[in-house]
C-alpha cells in the first residue's frame, strides 16, 4: 500500500503496514546471498510516517554497507514532502546514488501525480547535489503520457540546472483500464531524438 494515489502506478492506495525494523538486516542478508555488486533500494511513499521513511532508508544503507562493503548502493526515494531534514537523514548514510523520479512533465502532474509537485521533486534533487556534491543524482521520466518533445527538453534543462547526473526514460504502460491512459507508444526514432536531446544537455 502507498499513501499516494498516482494515476500511473498499480500499487494500491491506502495506509501501509508499520515499518519492520528487521527489514534492513534481511534485505542486506539477501543481497549478500545473491552476491550483488549494485543494490537499488526503493519504497512506496510513506506520508504516514513523521520522517517519510528516511531513517528506514538510512538503516537499510547502513545494513548493506555492513554486509556488502564493496557494493554500490542506490536509493530511489519518495519526495519526503520536500522536507530537507529527511533528505539529510538519507544523505548522511552516504548512498552512492540518490535517485528521485520526476516521472512526467509538469503539465501532466495534476492528472498523473496528483499528490506530488514538480518543483518540489526537482528541488529535492537539487538539494541532494548541493548538500553532497560528490554524490551522483539520478531521475527518471515516463513517455507516452501525452507530453511533447519540447516539454521533455524543458524538463531535461531543469534537471541539468539541478545537477542531475543520470536520466532514465521509459515507455509508460497502463497497469489497468482505470489508470491513466496511454497517449501513444513512442517509436524508436523518437527515443533516438530523446536520447540525442539528453546527451546534448
Amino acid at each position: 500500500h502507498c499513501t499516494r494515489n498516482c494515476r500511473f502506478c498499480a500499487i494500491e492506495h491506502g495506509r501501509p503496514e508499520p515499518l519492520d525494523s528487521g527489514e534492513p538486516r534481511r534485505l542486506a542478508e539477501a543481497a549478500a546471498e545473491l552476491g550483488l555488486e549494485y543494490v537499488v533500494v526503493t519504497s512506496v511513499t510513506r506520508d504516514d510516517l513523521p520522517d517519510g521513511g528516511a531513517a528506514h532508508f538510512a538503516a537499510t544503507i547502513e545494513a548493506l554497507r555492513g554486509r556488502l562493503p564493496e557494493a554500490q548502493v542506490e536509493v530511489l526515494t519518495p519526495d519526503f514532502q520536500g522536507r530537507q531534514d529527511c533528505l539529510d537523514t538519507v544523505l548522511a548514510a552516504s548512498p552512492d546514488v540518490f535517485n528521485h523520479n520526476l516521472e512526467c512533465v509538469p503539465r501532466l502532474y495534476p492528472a498523473v501525480r496528483p499528490g506530488a509537485r514538480y518543483y518540489q521533486s526537482l528541488r529535492l534533487l537539487d538539494e541532494a547535489k548541493r548538500r553532497n556534491p560528490a554524490i551522483f543524482t539520478k531521475s527518471g521520466l515516463m513517455v507516452g503520457l501525452g507530453e511533447t518533445l519540447e516539454e521533455l527538453r524543458q524538463v531535461m534543462d531543469d534537471m541539468r540546472i539541478a545537477g542531475v547526473d543520470f536520466l532514465t526514460v521509459g515507455q509508460y504502460l497502463q497497469p489497468t483500464p482505470r489508470h491513466h491512459a496511454i497517449d501513444r507508444f513512442v517509436p524508436p526514432e523518437d527515443f533516438a531524438r530523446i536520447e540525442a536531446m539528453a546527451r546534448s544537455k
